[in-house]
């Protein structure tokens, strides 16, 4: 590809996949909805993800390849064991998907995975965790990331003219940690590509990180509540595995092209467009309000002036 082109061709898949966690977070708080806890539901959404992975993962003689260079770079000590565990951060991101997303709305939570998610990005990038190392702030950048925090506080103000947030405000701290952890997995599954060689085998170790974690946390829930009684019909219902692996390996690879922080935009806009289509069509809760299309509206302009090229900032 012309090099001109990487960078707006790799933020238009990562706007493609942020529509793709926007589904996500449809798709597995409906599912905790119809099965009447988010513990499963999670559990079931990311080893569904796994199996998929796996099956592929098996087919694929690189990815197997990427498991012994794994094995060398780390007994090597040139590659982190923490670097390994970006999938626990994305069993928080379902976990808030299938706990807060039925409660606040599907738009509303997204609001705050985007915040959570250009603040990490902006932090994660300037401290060079990511694979393309350490990427200064430009001033569009750091612009960008205002008018992104705008668009946010826009929307949950609307939000809560509307009534959807009165008496639980703070459940939209869990997103905003989510977000954060989103990009922190993005960064460090980049990293694991880079030492695996392999997509495909980062998803796999992200998958299986996570699955574990939300394993966990789905037999204490089993204990004390009992197993679910009621397993809806509806396939669509089914696929937010699917979908969660489909992300992660576009990020994995788009990451090491245009840096966290843009990968992270682009996440903005594909998220915030595809969330308000479904708050709108079929919602979890409270529906779209002005404020959430206005704030929708300006995140997009965040995410343009974020990609402008820009000369990085100075320090004297």
């Amino acid at each position: 590809m012309h090099d001109k082109l990487r960078i707006p061709a790799a933020l238009f898949s990562a706007c493609i996949a942020g529509m793709l966690v926007a589904a996500q977070s449809r798709v597995n708080g409906g599912l905790s909805q119809e099965l009447g806890g988010g513990f499963v539901a999670a559990c079931y959404s990311f080893a569904s993800g796994l199996v998929l992975v796996a099956v592929i993962t098996i087919c694929s003689a690189r990815a197997r390849r990427g498991f012994g260079k794994l094995k060398t770079e780390l007994r090597s000590g040139r590659f982190p064991l923490w670097a390994t565990l970006g999938g626990a951060a994305g069993a928080v991101f379902v976990l808030g998907q299938s706990l807060v997303a039925p409660l606040i709305g599907v738009a509303l939570f997204t609001v705050g995975v985007v915040a959570g998610q250009v603040i990490g990005g902006l932090v994660l990038d300037q401290a060079g965790l990511g694979p393309a190392g350490k990427v200064a702030p430009t001033l569009t950048r750091l612009i960008g990331t205002g008018l992104v925090i705008v668009a946010v506080v826009i929307s949950v103000a609307g939000s809560i003219s509307g009534g959807v947030l009165q008496g639980s405000p703070w459940f939209v701290i869990v997103p905003l940690i989510a977000g954060f952890g989103v990009s922190w997995q993005s960064a460090v599954n980049g990293l694991l590509r880079s030492a695996m060689e392999s997509v495909l085998s980062a998803t796999f170790v992200s998958f299986v990180v996570g699955t574990v974690v939300l394993a966990v946390l789905a037999a204490v829930s089993i204990a004390l509540n009992g197993w679910p009684q009621h397993w809806p019909s509806e396939p669509v219902l089914y696929i937010g595995g699917i979908l969660g692996a489909i992300f992660i390996a576009i990020i994995t690879l788009l990451v090491r092209v245009a840096g966290v922080l843009l990968i992270s935009m682009a996440n903005v806009a594909g998220q915030l467009i595809a969330s308000v289509m479904l708050e709108a069509g079929v919602p979890l809760a409270g529906g779209v309000s002005i404020g959430m299309l206005i704030g929708t509206l300006v995140a997009l302009v965040a995410v343009a002036v974020a990609a402008l090229p820009g000369r990085p900032r100075t320090t004297h």
